[in-house]
């Protein structure tokens, strides 16, 4: 049987709210062999119902959260993603991370979300942190406009590595889909930072006692066939 992977959704203020989720993040799911089962916001005791039924978990990009979370003052550039989404993003990462044999795939706030839940901290602006970088993390009229392209580097001997090279193939380096104006700063002490740009900024990470929790910085799902690896990993360790 196909894997059932929970997908966490976007929240549109509307007036009407409105759920919301791009299709690469869904297709990337469904190529890989996974059905994705769409998550909105919902009471912690019904979350609880579904996460037991799901094989598997992808928290997807979006907005900023409260830098509140991980005791800093909110910088200018952080805009914030939807109260209701914030709230129901922590509860459903706290709860998919209780369960140790759940799979788990963090994609750019999805990464940060699980780095900030398990105690970690994030550099809330790249290009005031880092004003002489030249990795253009998102584009040049800022991280909402548009994807660039920046190279990335594995860290030998991670569980990230072994992903991208477990066909025998020799991959320590590749072009990523990047649209990020933060990232993680201090990794949480569960977590190792697994992949770096050329500037020095974390670009994934990974726990280090779990099988597969991993959060990459990048786009995976707009790039999906040099980031196969990835989604079939986490729908074949769901599987089983």
């Amino acid at each position: 049987m196909k894997p059932l992977i929970g997908i966490n959704l976007d929240v549109k203020q509307g007036p009407p709210q409105e759920a919301a989720i791009q299709m690469l993040y869904v297709e990337a799911i469904q190529k890989s062999g996974g059905i994705p089962i769409l998550l909105p916001p919902m009471e912690p005791a019904d979350l609880s119902q579904i996460i037991d039924r799901l094989d598997g978990i992808m928290l997807i990009g979006g907005a900023d959260y409260c830098p509140s979370l991980y005791k800093e003052e909110k910088h200018e550039s952080v805009e914030l993603c939807s109260p209701l989404r914030q709230s129901f993003d922590l509860e459903l990462a706290r709860q998919a991370l209780e369960r140790q044999d759940l799979p788990i795939l963090g994609i750019c706030l999805g990464s940060q979300l699980l780095n900030i839940n398990l105690g970690g901290t994030l550099v809330q602006d790249i290009k005031s942190h880092m004003p002489e970088s030249k990795v253009e993390h998102s584009t040049r009229d800022g991280w909402k406009n548009g994807f660039n392209v920046h190279r990335i580097k594995l860290v030998a001997g991670s569980k990230l590595y072994s992903v991208f090279n477990s066909n025998g193939k020799r991959v320590e380096e590749f072009d990523v889909p990047t649209s990020h104006h933060q990232s993680v700063k201090a990794a949480a002490p569960a977590m190792d930072v697994v992949a770096f740009a050329d500037d020095g900024i974390a670009e994934a990470v990974e726990m280090r006692d779990r099988e597969f929790v991993i959060g990459v910085q990048w786009h995976p799902e707009r790039d999906y066939i040099n980031n196969k690896p990835l989604f079939d990993t986490l729908c074949r360790v769901a599987a089983r």
